[in-house]
């Protein structure tokens, strides 16, 4: 099975194992989980014996719906719902991560040469926000991050991510975020716009992370999440050894309204600048996430490691490939 790609045939062999049933919900469909799909089309997670679904609700936030009424059996997402909903609504436990790094850029008029993220401030930022809070979020801890006080830019963040890129375009604003693919496809059909800053390059942080209600946690599901983990690891391992123009057709399966040339680009950007790298949480990337967390107040200060994330999962399933590898 694949989200919006081919589907690839099963084998004899897959046809006669009885599977379990692991149905994700998603925020969204996004280039930065792309071993998640790569291990979907290349049958990574069935050999783990599970039937892996996906959805994507509208609104986003209909994850939690999901986890909450047991339709879903994990949620793919920002770490910051777990992190602001814990001791207020619902604990969450993290169990896996799929993106290390975040996937935004920042798009300019003219030229991007010489750019300095102080060359921000005082200006107008238009940030698209249909997904969650992580584009406003980030981008302020960057600010923070380099001695910028976020309240020296003028923000414009309540609307969609298209209708603000065709605003940009039209001459709204200064600056524009929006995702990486976005930006290079945008810069490729727009020659009066550039790319000023890819933030795949601006430290590590989990970005993209698998989460369950705590409470609803079993040794079953604990079991479940080590085979999805493994399959998981194993579609970050491929990407990691492939070049994307080796699998430029695959890319324009999975994302067939972005140019080839544009998917094989920010794919082996990603590849190199360490989006993928394993499905544990990185502690260093989460400490620094809920220090930007709790500077702007979504959380009161910022918590522990383990009181969000159990990394066993993720941890026994990077042991299990290591093994498999050494006995090939």
């Amino acid at each position: 099975m694949a989200i919006n790609g081919a589907i690839q045939p099963a084998s004899d062999a897959e046809k006669k194992q009885v599977l379990q049933p692991f149905h994700l919900t998603a925020t969204g469909y996004n280039l930065n989980y792309l071993p998640e799909y790569i291990a979907l089309r290349h049958g990574f997670f069935r050999e783990q014996g599970l039937d892996v679904t996906v959805n994507i609700p509208t609104p986003w936030d209909g994850v939690l719906d999901a986890l909450a009424d047991n339709s879903a059996i994990m949620a793919l997402g920002g770490i910051w719902v777990p992190s602001m909903y814990r001791d207020r609504v619902q604990h969450y436990t993290v169990f896996a991560q799929i993106a290390n790094r975040c996937p935004l850029a920042v798009l300019k008029r003219g030229s991007s040469e010489g750019f300095k993220l102080t060359d921000m401030a005082k200006s107008t930022v238009l940030m698209k926000s249909g997904g969650g809070a992580s584009v406003g979020l980030f981008f302020k801890m960057l600010l923070r991050e380099n001695n910028i006080d976020p309240r020296a830019v003028d923000y414009v963040q309540d609307l969609d991510g298209i209708m603000l890129g065709n605003l940009f375009q039209g001459g709204m604003g200064d600056y524009f975020i929006t995702d990486n693919l976005s930006a290079l496809a945008m810069v490729a059909r727009n020659p009066n716009v550039s790319i000023a800053m890819e933030m795949v390059a601006q430290g590590d942080i989990p970005w993209s992370v698998y989460y369950r209600e705590t409470a609803t946690i079993t040794p079953e599901i604990l079991d479940a999440q080590k085979r999805f983990c493994i399959g998981l690891e194993k579609g970050i391992d491929w990407v990691l050894e492939h070049d994307a123009e080796s699998f430029r057709d695959e890319l324009a399966e999975l994302f067939p309204s972005v140019p080839a040339d544009v998917a094989v680009s920010v794919t082996n950007d990603f590849r190199n600048n360490k989006m993928w790298t394993s499905t544990s949480v990185d502690p260093q990337g989460f400490a620094r996430w809920q220090q930007g967390l709790a500077d702007a107040g979504l959380v009161k200060e910022p918590f522990a490691y383990k009181s969000i994330v159990d990394d066993a999962p993720a941890a026994a399933a990077q042991a299990a490939v290591k093994a498999a590898k050494q006995v090939k």
